[in-house]
Order: C-alpha cells, then sequence, then structure tokens
C-alpha cells in the first residue's frame, strides 16, 4: 500500500471549534474540500478531526480520565456526536462522487492508557481492495486501564500509517502550517523541536491540539515516515504532489 495517501481533516476546518453551541459543521468548505479531493479520483483513506463535535462533549465527561458512574454516560454522548459528523463528512464526500464509507473506531479498536493497542485493519483492507474510501474519526474507545480514552485522528493516522505500510501522510488543518514568528516552519525533526514554542489549541480540545498532532507525526517519522501539515487550501496541491507550502515532519 505504498502508493495509498492518508489524509486528515482537522476538526478545526470542518466545524466551527470557536462557536458556543456543541456540533457546527462548517458545510461549505466541507463542500469545497469534498469536490477538491473527488476531482483528483484517488482511493484514499481519510481522518477527520472531531471539533466542535465530539471535544466539548469529552471535556464535559472527563473522559481522559478514568471511568467513574456519573461520567459512563458520556460515552455515547461523545461517541454520537462524533458518529453524526463523520456521517455529515461520509455524505458530503459521496455527493460529490466519492465512494465512502465511515468507520467508527469505538467499534473496532481498543486502547489501554490512552494509546491503541487493538484495531481491526482488516475492514480498511477490504474496502480500499473496492476502490472504497474508509473514513475515520477521532473517537472515544474502551480503555483496558482507564475504563474508556479518547483517541485522536491523529494518533489513528500514526497507527494505520505503520500498520498499513503507508508513506504519504499529510495534515490538512486552519493554518498554512506550523508558525513561528509569523512565518511557516518548514521542517521539524526531533533535533529542533526543542527550538519551537508549540502550544496546544486555543479552543476546546482534549487531544492537544498542535502539540499533539506533532507529539503524534515524530512518533511516525521515527517510523521513517514523513508526514506534511498545510492549509485546508493546498490539499489539492498536496494531492497532486506539488508545492503546498507547509511544514515536513520528518
Amino acid at each position: 500500500m505504498n502508493d495509498l495517501v492518508l489524509l486528515k481533516l482537522g476538526g478545526s476546518i470542518i466545524t466551527d471549534k470557536s462557536s458556543d453551541d456543541d456540533c457546527v459543521v462548517d458545510h461549505q468548505r466541507l463542500k469545497r474540500i469534498s469536490r477538491e479531493i473527488a476531482d483528483r479520483g484517488m482511493t484514499l483513506i481519510i481522518v477527520h478531526g472531531a471539533g466542535s463535535c465530539g471535544h466539548p462533549q469529552a471535556q464535559r465527561f472527563r473522559l481522559n480520565e478514568h471511568l467513574k458512574p456519573e461520567t459512563v454516560q458520556g460515552i455515547y454522548i461523545t461517541h454520537e456526536a462524533v458518529a453524526s459528523l463523520n456521517r455529515e463528512v461520509v455524505a458530503e464526500l459521496r455527493e460529490a462522487g466519492i465512494e465512502a464509507v465511515g468507520i467508527h473506531p469505538f467499534e473496532i479498536s481498543t486502547a489501554k492508557n490512552g494509546r491503541i493497542v487493538s484495531f481491526n485493519t482488516d475492514i480498511i483492507k477490504m474496502l480500499l481492495k473496492y476502490g472504497i474510501t474508509p473514513v475515520l474519526h477521532g473517537d472515544v474507545v474502551m480503555d483496558t486501564a482507564r475504563g474508556a480514552c479518547i483517541i485522536s485522528g491523529d494518533q489513528i493516522i500514526n497507527y494505520l500509517a505503520k500498520q498499513l505500510g503507508i508513506i504519504k501522510v499529510g495534515l490538512a488543518t486552519k493554518v498554512p502550517g506550523i508558525i513561528q514568528s509569523g512565518e511557516v516552519v518548514r521542517l521539524i525533526t526531533k533535533d529542533n523541536l526543542n527550538d519551537l514554542d508549540i502550544s496546544g489549541s486555543s479552543d476546546t480540545d482534549v487531544t492537544g491540539g498542535m502539540k499533539g498532532k506533532i507529539t503524534e507525526m515524530l512518533l511516525l517519522a521515527e517510523n521513517g515516515t514523513e508526514s506534511a501539515i498545510f492549509g485546508e487550501s493546498m490539499i489539492g496541491e498536496f494531492l497532486d504532489g506539488k508545492e503546498h507550502g507547509g511544514t515536513i515532519v520528518r
């Protein structure tokens, strides 16, 4: 699967994370992104973030802490929020002409202390075999140590890229890359990471925002796979193998 592309759509570009309301989907931008992907005629794996359709709920029920009787209901509420967003994403992709199917990590994976320990990739392989685009998302999953936890879309990308041998990985975000002093940092490695000031998200985000992305992508780089972080307006350029002006994590 070395020619396969793994594309992450950040939750901040498909939802309004700054809204006072939960789960506000940016349909206009999602339509534009879906057409951009459809125009390439590629079969790829898409993973999307939760944005306002998951982070507020997970935070409200403290799902990254040990599960308690009073927070158990948060599993359903949070999963339903991200699953509803996934249905919206899949619907827009299909409207654009992409044979897309949603896959919920809650149903096919487990974790231990917040890290994935099992994930049924056979389903993904079979869909790809028939030219179907799997669409996954950050989700709540059962955790053997905590009871439940949140696994981010970025952790899913890291896991799938390693398990499936994918070497082309891109993360589309609301910013053109990692920004320092008003400029895009073109390359990040473990050697220059300490020279950068990378903070978490300013919006509600239980998975660490940009800092969480870099952490996952550096783990992926240790396995020999580089990834790109770029603005959502450059998705077409990334898929075409052209200059996207973003940050490479190597």
